[in-house]
């Protein structure tokens, strides 16, 4: 078996982007698109100062997270490790970038060229329309290894068989091999230097190793002598930095998406009660429509979206898909013909689209905002929550849902008092786990809105509504209209402001003049 793996030594690497400019002659790739970069990272202080040289790119996970999400199965991975794309596949929804914890997916919305429209000949010659609107990654150079082993070559030993960032660099710092091969040159650098490799924690067991230092008793004496706090980082890009994937019209999806959902169950739960009223219905449908064509414009390929609803089992976006599909092919009959059986059984399919969109943002690990294991319950309870409210408003609204006014009264409650729980053990859980400082700081700044708006304002209102009967109307409705807001508030700010990304994590910054590994960094982060 082969399992073809990338290393790169931190003290050889001398920043001298030779392979960035190597990858981007190779793989003709659009300007500001950098398959593989390196990161210039500055430590210490004066007189003790140290610079760290850190090529990235994709690591070609054993356990790729863009793969997992990929709704169209354009992303795979072959046997022997190496993660691909299919550009004829693709859909352009971006979620393997906000799934990839090490920024190494990029999506171009239109033919870019670095001089003018047209570009110069060479650019144009070379040209692929069809990585416009899709995602693109490093493919290792898939291309010349296959075309390398059937003509007998060696990748990692023979040029014309190996990445063309490896061979471009010009102080041996990129090594690439075989894993299983014990004689592999891979494999002997792994032997002889001590190594790691970068988000190791998150479970994506990637195939891109940093060497640093001998493996020896000294040197992992040395190594054990230097850990301690990290020393102060200057750099560029190494940070995590707000995602720019999904905009506004993904939060829509989130917003919509879930205060639909919620909405309809409480008709479908007044149905079951015997109170059918078609209006709040074909609104939670109009809702959850909206927020799916909204996100529908963001992808790059829209018209793909078929390949989405071909594979149902790929990924929570196409279970998202095919949990929408069948709510709203149960729901507008459910409303046109009045039957309290099929609404109800369509409530269910919604509230399984609201499940699946929770799940859409825990696997995303690329976010650690998303990832927290305490995301699922504060989208499904905010969504209900939101759904709650705008019942609620339309109960003290209609007369024919007097006879459920009181019980949903009583649900509304509850349920604001839960989503306050869940968002109070999401805050804790991802501080807990740790998290950008960034998410932290901007999550931490919006609590007191969420308390006051998405808590103690619907409740304190709720309470005026039972006191003051005369103006029971008004207030039942500010009260649903204000939790309902507050949650889609927290919605888009936890998809557009507290999205930050993983960002870069060093596995050593070397002593200044001595080459021993010092602390491991993780700059921007806030840790446990």
């Amino acid at each position: 078996m082969t399992r073809w793996a990338m290393t790169a030594d931190l003290e050889r690497c001398v920043g001298c982007q030779t392979c960035t400019a190597a990858c981007r002659h190779a793989n003709a790739t659009s300007p500001a698109v950098q398959w593989r970069k390196v990161l210039d990272v500055e430590s210490g202080t004066y007189p003790q100062v140290s610079r760290t040289f850190v090529p990235v790119g994709c690591q070609h996970c054993a356990e790729p997270p863009c793969m997992n999400v990929c709704p169209s199965t354009a992303t795979r991975r072959r046997p022997d490790g190496i993660v691909t794309i299919d550009y004829d596949l693709c859909i352009g929804c971006s979620y393997c970038a906000v799934a990839c914890p090490y920024q190494a997916r990029f999506k171009v919305e239109g033919p870019r060229f670095a001089f003018g429209i047209t570009g110069m000949q060479s650019e144009a010659v070379r040209d692929d329309p069809r990585r416009v609107g899709v995602a693109q990654k490093c493919t290792f150079c898939v291309d010349r290894i296959d075309a390398g082993i059937a003509a007998g070559l060696t990748p990692g030993i023979d040029p014309r068989a190996t990445p063309a960032c490896v061979n471009a660099c010009i102080a041996d710092a990129l090594q690439f091999g075989d894993l299983d091969d014990p004689s592999s040159n891979v494999s002997r650098l792994l032997a002889e230097h001590a190594h790691g490799r970068m988000h190791e924690e998150i479970g994506t067991a990637p195939a891109f190793y940093y060497l640093h230092g001998r493996r020896s008793e000294a040197a992992d004496r040395d190594a054990a002598a230097q850990v301690g706090a990290a020393p102060a980082i200057r750099a560029k890009g190494v940070q995590p930095s707000q995602q720019t994937q999904w905009d506004w019209r993904a939060a829509a999806n989130f917003v919509c998406g879930g205060a639909g959902a919620g909405l309809f169950a409480f008709v479908a739960l007044a149905a079951l009660s015997g109170v059918q009223v078609a209006a709040p219905g074909l609104c939670a449908l109009m809702l959850v429509a909206v927020g799916l064509f909204l996100v529908w414009l963001e992808i790059g390929r829209p018209w793909r979206i078929v390949n989405v609803l071909l594979h149902p089992q790929q990924s929570w976006m196409t279970r998202e898909a095919a949990a929408a599909a069948v709510f709203l092919a149960l729901a507008v009959p459910s409303q046109w013909v009045g039957s309290a059986a099929l609404t109800a059984i369509a409530g269910a399919a919604g509230l399984a689209f609201l499940y699946c969109q929770a799940r859409i943002l825990k696997a995303a690990k690329g976010i650690p905002a998303w990832r927290s294991r305490r995301i699922v319950p504060l989208i499904v309870t905010s969504g209900l929550a939101e759904g709650a409210g705008l019942f609620l408003t339309a109960a003290a609204l209609l007369p024919a849902y007097a006879p459920v006014l009181r019980p949903a009264v009583a649900a509304f409650v509850l349920l604001i008092a839960i989503r306050a729980l869940a968002w109070r053990a999401y805050r804790r859980a991802l501080a807990a786990s740790g998290a950008p400082t960034r998410t932290l700081e901007i999550i931490a700044a919006s609590a007191w809105s969420m308390t006051l708006f998405g808590m103690l304002a619907p409740l304190a209102l709720a309470l005026a509504a039972h006191l003051l009967p005369g103006a029971q109307v008004p207030l039942l409705m500010l009260a649903g209209l204000s939790a309902c807001l507050a949650g889609s508030a927290c919605k888009v700010l936890l998809i557009t402001r507290a999205a930050f990304n993983q960002g870069f994590a060093l596995a050593h910054v070397p002593m200044r003049g001595s080459g021993r590994a010092g602390a491991p960094a993780k700059p921007g982060w806030s840790m446990p």
